[in-house]
């Protein structure tokens, strides 16, 4: 208190002072009869300032050059940083180079091998008939059109060759949507058309289990993003209720649910019956992703709508890659002609990037075609998947759970580490040893640094309808001896 007392008076002392000079009689001059106090005689002198700072050159060092032996000097000490981090010893990857078409068998350093890594459902990729249609594409129209499909990247279908306006149509008629529209890349589908309807500020309601292209799109939505717990339409329905119970913001806001009809991470089954019964009591839209279940699911192959006897209309928006079961490359979009409409000046994927190569487009009506010509080939690819679940029950340290009609078996740990890594090094450890001792090439589920599902990794293997039934006894057996050994401390 002592020492603070003399810095209190000293302070006072000078703002009496600074007071005084303003209201001495100087300080309140009269000029053209405006009177003039003192804080406006400031206020003009900090402007004065300001302008005479503002209007000064700027300084300018004087030039010196640097000597040939500073310049050296400067150049062995600089050290440039690395663009990325080191990759750690265990982080490298060594992926098997494959060496032929990827289909039911193919070739892996020189070795043939049975392919369950690759997903061609309905075992076309090779097939003559596709083939033969590329090749009439290829010389018609080249490779592609290096253009958007909104500027010159649309091509005109010519003397019956087939092209992306006929290929948007078939896909249209076979689902029975209004209408189509397709992207040149099957991954970037999803991941456009979610952030071209959904904004910031809107809500999506998703399956903490969706793949990483979903979570992109739900990223680049910039959307509040609520998860609900893997495939739980208890979850699912408790979290609809929570955002909509008595608020009455939400009821001006768009609102999406965003599922996959096989999940990508786990081989599960969408329970779309449910899921729309949800969406109409809680008015939220639907969008679907489909890229495992277009040509797989249903009486015909026309996706999870048919399977669960739901109207295709009830369905918001559905998106696939053509990748897997048509053995093509790009993806669509389907659903009213308005959700279509809106792509063609909304859809980043669809604006800004090179059509869809016309040989490509070309090869998925011929597969469309061909499924609705030859519906026993889905007879056989669920008989192939049936046959492959009772094959590897019962494999030491390791479980099924995926759905039985999903195409996608997934092979997971009955017990894990509680380690993603060991758990990981542990199924790539299996996948390995199979390839390189029984010549069956299957895969495990990896996961990037940006994928934020958790659900648990496991072994991926992909059926096809081309596989035969000692393709299958062959990757049963081999796996049931590998983990037998692999997983003795962990059975």
């Amino acid at each position: 208190m002592d020492m603070a007392l003399p810095i209190v008076n000293a302070t006072t002392a000078v703002l009496a002072r600074v007071s005084a000079a303003f209201n001495a009689p100087l300080a309140r001059a009269v000029v053209f009869g405006v009177h003039i106090d003192g804080h406006l005689v400031v206020e003009g002198l900090l402007i004065a300032v300001i302008v005479f700072q503002l209007s000064r050159k700027s300084y300018k060092p004087p030039k010196k050059p640097l000597s040939e032996k500073e310049v050296d000097e400067l150049c062995d000490e600089w050290e440039p940083e690395p663009l990325c981090p080191p990759i750690k010893e265990g982080a490298r990857i060594e992926a098997p180079i494959v060496e032929s078409a990827a289909g039911p068998h193919t070739t892996i350093d020189g070795k043939e091998v049975v392919n369950f890594a690759s997903a061609n459902y309905l075992g076309l990729i090779g097939n003559e008939k596709i083939t033969d249609s590329c090749v009439g594409s290829l010389e018609k129209y080249g490779v592609g059109s290096c253009g958007p499909r909104g500027f010159y990247g649309t091509i005109v279908s010519i003397f019956l060759c087939i092209c992306h306006l006929d290929c948007e149509a078939k896909i249209a008629n076979f689902l029975g949507t209004p209408d189509s529209i397709l992207y040149s890349y099957g991954i970037s589908t999803i991941f456009s058309v979610i952030p071209a309807f959904c904004k910031k500020g809107d809500i999506i309601v998703a399956d903490e289990g969706v793949h990483w292209a979903v979570q992109n799109g739900l990223y680049l939505s910039r959307s509040t993003v609520v998860y609900f717990k893997h495939n739980d339409m208890a979850s699912l329905a408790s979290t609809l209720e929570k955002l909509t119970r008595r608020n009455k913001r939400t009821e001006n806001i768009r609102r999406y649910i965003v599922v996959e009809s096989i999940y990508q991470n786990s081989g599960q089954i969408a329970p779309l019956d449910e899921i729309i019964k949800l969406k109409e009591k809680y008015r939220f839209r639907v969008i679907l992703e489909e890229s495992h279940s277009f040509g797989v699911l249903g009486k015909s192959g026309r996706g999870l709508a048919e399977q669960y006897g739901v109207p295709i209309d009830k369905i918001d928006i559905i998106t696939a890659g053509m990748g897997n079961a048509l053995a093509t490359d790009g993806g669509f979009c389907t659903g009213s002609a308005r959700v279509v409409d809106h792509q063609r000046l909304s859809s980043a994927g669809y604006v800004f990037s090179a059509s869809l190569p016309p040989y490509l487009a070309t090869a998925a009506v011929f597969a469309v075609n061909y499924l609705e010509e030859n519906p026993s080939v889905l007879a056989n690819l669920r008989s192939n998947v049936a046959l492959l679940h009772k094959g590897l029950s019962g494999t030491p340290g390791l479980e099924v759970s995926s759905h039985l009609l999903s195409p996608i078996v997934f092979l997971k740990l009955k017990k894990s580490s509680g380690s993603l890594t060991t758990d990981l090094d542990l199924l790539e450890t299996i996948a390995d040893q199979a390839l390189k001792e029984d010549s069956v090439f299957v895969v495990a589920s990896k996961r990037s640094t940006l994928d934020r599902c958790k659900l648990p990794v496991g072994i991926r293997l992909f059926v096809s309808a081309g596989h035969t039934e000692s393709d299958i006894s062959k990757v049963c057996s081999s796996l049931k001896r590998i983990s037998a050994s692999v997983l003795s401390d962990h059975v």
